[in-house]
């Protein structure tokens, strides 16, 4: 077999570029394995070689995706790889969301086979595991060798065209595909055995993996209400009119955020709800039945409130995933956050 090309993306931490003061250097490329692209080399042994190293600021990135993609793009295509690892990004939100999209650009665009790694709840693992590999890296960057292990020998399979087993045998993180098999015994068997195993307090697995559902800790009242900062925030699909930023009305993967400072109430010349998931005339001839901007200009100027945040963001919930509805809702309470926010109405359907 011969020798796999491989490149390996990393940001500018572990391009050994710099920290976060250079987090917006731009695209480029090193002829050779850098900082854990070493580790890499080593978990490859003879059956791969770490031809290049491609890198990217983790802020330029965010800003200039697109942008970012093509160049690193033009430079994995030069460089014609058999395969790309990305990573492992652990817990670093915008360094696996880069690791994700070039590598589904890549697998897309190039025909090429990719894997990264992350830890399952970096928000580039609900965006992209679907599409891509991702081993599941935990949030520890002390397990970097296991997992470029992990990560290359996952790779080489890919490369090479071997079947992969199961994700608890191949470490990646479950994509929601399911293959037929053919089973020793029939499924009711199966379920007497694991029924039995339960009742006498030995170790089982369940064949369908139960949906988990996080619980939140209720947030503290407010202290004083008439001196509080009140944002306005729907899951019912409020957008400028015409809805020039293309919300999905549905099985949404972003918000948008609209301005409202000098508005007393939302005119439906102006405003549209968007959204799939319930009859929106009623919403549309009047958009403040959804977002109550007008009742809360009244509380504003009457000192019921402190003032009402001039942005409202806004999604479209109808059937959202839930690992895109929890990214959605992080992204909006971090703004809020670094807003000074104190409080949220949120309006539904």
């Amino acid at each position: 077999m011969k020798k796999l090309r491989v490149v390996h993306y990393l940001n500018q931490f572990f391009a050994q570029i710099g920290a976060e003061e250079k987090g917006d250097v731009a695209p480029g490329i090193k002829y050779d394995p850098v900082g854990a692209g070493r580790a890499l080399q080593q978990a490859l042994g003879d059956k791969g070689e770490v031809a290049a190293t491609v890198f990217c600021g983790d802020n330029y990135f965010a800003e200039h995706q697109q942008d970012a993609i093509d160049e690193l793009l033009r430079m994995l295509a030069e460089r014609e790889p058999d395969l790309l690892l990305a990573g492992p990004a652990f817990a670093s939100g915008r360094y696996g969301v880069a690791c994700g999209a070039i590598c589904q650009a890549a697998q897309q665009i190039l025909g090429i086979p990719v894997v990264t790694g992350m830890a399952e709840d970096n928000v580039g693992a609900a965006l992209y595991r679907k599409s891509i590999y991702i081993v599941d890296s935990g949030s520890s960057v002390a397990r970097m060798v296991q997992v470029l292990q992990c990560m290359g020998a996952l790779g080489i399979k890919l490369a090479t065209g071997e079947s992969l087993g199961k994700p608890e045998q191949e470490g990646y993180l479950p994509r929601g595909i399911k293959r037929n098999e053919f089973a020793a015994r029939p499924p009711a068997a199966r379920a007497v055995d694991m029924l039995l195993a339960k009742l006498h307090g030995e170790e089982f697995k369940s064949e369908i993996t139960p949906p988990k559902f996080a619980s939140g800790k209720p947030a503290a009242p407010l202290r004083d209400l008439r001196s509080a900062v009140i944002a306005l925030v729907t899951d019912g699909g409020l957008v400028l009119e015409g809805n020039p930023e293309r919300l999905e009305p549905g099985r949404p993967t972003r918000f948008t955020s609209i301005r409202i400072g000098g508005i007393d109430a939302l005119d439906p010349d102006n405003f549209d709800v968007f959204h799939s998931g319930y009859d929106t005339v009623f919403a549309n001839q009047d958009p403040n039945r959804l977002v109550p901007l007008d009742a809360m200009r009244e509380l504003e100027r009457a000192g019921v409130i402190g003032k009402l945040y001039e942005v409202v963001h806004s999604t479209g919930g109808a059937h959202a995933a839930v690992e895109s509805a929890t990214r959605i809702g992080k992204e909006i309470a971090e703004r809020l956050k670094d807003a000074g926010v104190d409080g949220v109405i949120l309006t539904s359907t």
